[in-house]
């Protein structure tokens, strides 16, 4: 089988004022383990310097908010909705059948998109915007295989969205996406690792 890959996630630490003189010995100590890659998917604007000096690199410059909707979709498809609940998803391994069942029962919106000759997996988180006064719902791009499936199911995904009042994808990237329709903003949305396995974009699993 393939060699597990560990993960760890160090987003949000905190640092009681009394020990603040330790903090950068605190963290190296804490992340010390050559096997596993550390990732911080949520740092804050003003640490993002604090985090590059701790040698964590890069490897998602920014968000991309898609409007799905706006994309044509393939003739021939359908989005079918997984739940805790189902034991087969045709045309998906077991392994990916079984990741949708459990990030549905996270709360996670688990979708498989059913295309004539293929069939891709997809999971959702709902996120609401802030932008100016008004926040506004959209749903975060948690998994898929590759952000390219994304785009190719981005008519059938957004017609599945709408109807949860959910227009908006935010996607994490490197830069403008094409294909898709919407914006890119590098203003935040970084995300950082540090390890052997750099993580690739649109895999926010466990």
């Amino acid at each position: 089988g393939s060699e597990q890959i560990l993960r760890c996630n160090v987003s949000s630490w905190y640092v009681e004022p009394d020990f603040r003189n330790y903090a950068t010995l605190l963290t190296s100590m804490a992340q010390k383990n050559k096997q596993v890659t550390y990732v911080n998917i949520s740092p804050a604007v003003n640490t993002w310097p604090i985090i590059e000096a701790l040698g964590f690199k890069r490897y998602c410059n920014g968000m991309f908010f898609a409007v799905p909707l706006l994309s044509r979709p393939e003739k021939g498809g359908k989005v079918e909705i997984v739940t805790e609940a189902t034991q087969t998803v045709a045309g998906l391994s077991d392994t990916e059948c079984e990741l949708l069942r459990s990030h549905a029962a996270y709360g996670c919106l688990a979708l498989a998109v059913h295309l004539p000759e293929s069939t891709m997996p997809f999971l959702f988180v709902p996120k609401r915007v802030k932008h100016g006064r008004f926040p506004f719902p959209a749903m975060q791009l948690v998994y898929c295989r590759e952000v390219s499936e994304f785009v190719r199911c981005a008519g059938w995904l957004g017609r599945a969205l709408i109807g949860r009042g959910r227009p908006l994808v935010i996607v994490d990237a490197l830069g403008p996406i094409e294909g898709l329709t919407g914006f890119y903003v590098d203003s935040r949305g970084r995300k950082y690792y540090r390890g052997p396995n750099p993580p690739r974009l649109a895999d926010l699993t466990e």
